[in-house]
């Protein structure tokens, strides 16, 4: 069986940048999860925890996770296959 590298990147995008992006609202409104998101802030110029750096994170993240999974399903896909 082989993966959707398309469908797993956009869906996994999505997932992954509406987590970010929640959870930075979260930490804006009531400070939960602010330690998590400066970590996050520090990988990623330009993020902040902010309602703007909730959209930077939104951006970023959904790349990140398309990209990565991407890849991921290439490399399964092509591992698959050789060893059938």
């Amino acid at each position: 069986m082989s993966l959707n590298a398309k469908a797993l990147a956009l869906s996994g995008g999505i997932v992954w940048g509406l987590s970010i992006f929640g959870t930075t609202l979260l930490s804006v409104t009531t400070g939960l999860g602010r330690a998590m998101m400066e970590v996050y802030g520090s990988i990623h110029p330009g993020y902040s925890i902010t309602y703007a750096g909730a959209f930077v994170g939104l951006a970023y993240s959904f790349v990140c996770a398309s990209v990565g999974l991407f890849v991921f399903a290439k490399l399964y896909n092509y591992f698959e296959s050789k060893f059938k």
